[in-house]
C-alpha cells in the first residue's frame, strides 16, 4: 500500500529561512530556526530552576519540544515585525487568527495518525498554557540576548527593542526567569576572550 506524501518536514526545515528582526539592521542575521532552538535551551533551564528552586512541576522536557515549534507557522506567514504586529489591536487580533490558520494547515500536512500527537506542540490553542507561560518568558529572554549581542557589537538599531523587551521581561518575570537572568545574561555583553577566562 502506497502512503501519501506529506509536506511537513519539508516546511519546517524552511525555518531557516525565515529571518527574524526584518525592518532592522542586524549585525547577526538570526533565523526562526537558530532562535527556537535558543528558545528550547533558555525554556529548558527556566523549568529546571523554577522546579529546582522554587518548588515548580512543570517537565522539562516537555517544555523545551514546545519551544522548538512555538514559531514553526512562520513557514507560511513568515515574521512580521513587532511594530507592525502589535501597531494597533485590530492588526493584532487579525495576525492572530492568521496564525492559527497556519498552525491548523501545519497540523493538517501530518499523516492523519500522528496529528493528536503534533497537535498540542503546534495549535495555540491546544497547548498547555502554563508549560506555554515559561516558552513566553523564554522567547523574551532570547530576544533579549539578541539585543544585549547587538548592543555590544556597537549596533545601536536595537535600543527601543532592547527597553520594550525590558517591560516585556517585567510583564512576564517570574523567581526562574530572575534568576536566569541575573546569572547567565550578563555574559552575552563580552568577548569570546572574556566568556573563555577561568573563572
Amino acid at each position: 500500500m502506497s502512503q501519501k506524501t506529506s509536506h511537513f518536514f519539508a516546511h519546517l526545515a524552511r525555518m531557516k529561512l525565515i529571518y527574524r528582526w526584518p525592518l532592522m539592521r542586524n549585525v547577526f542575521n538570526e533565523n526562526i530556526s537558530e532562535h527556537s532552538l535558543q528558545v528550547a535551551f533558555v525554556a529548558h533551564a527556566l523549568s529546571l530552576i523554577e522546579n529546582k528552586k522554587f518548588a515548580g512541576s512543570t517537565t522539562p522536557e516537555r517544555v523545551a519540544l514546545l519551544a522548538m515549534f512555538h514559531d514553526c507557522s512562520e513557514v507560511l506567514t513568515g515574521d512580521l515585525p513587532t511594530p507592525i504586529k502589535y501597531f494597533n489591536p485590530a492588526i493584532a487580533d487579525e495576525y492572530k487568527k492568521i496564525e492559527r490558520i497556519a498552525e491548523d494547515k501545519l497540523v493538517s500536512m501530518l499523516p492523519e495518525e500522528f496529528r493528536d500527537d503534533y497537535r498540542p506542540l503546534i495549535d495555540s490553542d491546544s497547548i498547555d498554557q502554563e508549560e506555554y507561560r515559561i516558552v513566553k518568558q523564554a522567547d523574551a529572554i532570547c530576544a533579549y540576548l539578541k539585543c544585549l549581542e547587538e548592543l555590544s557589537a556597537g549596533n545601536h538599531e536595537f535600543e527601543q527593542a532592547k527597553r520594550r523587551l525590558e517591560k516585556t521581561m517585567k510583564d512576564r518575570s517570574s523567581d526562574a526567569s530572575e534568576y536566569f537572568m541575573s546569572t547567565f545574561a550578563s555574559s552575552f555583553t563580552l568577548s569570546l576572550d572574556e566568556i573563555s577566562d577561568e573563572q
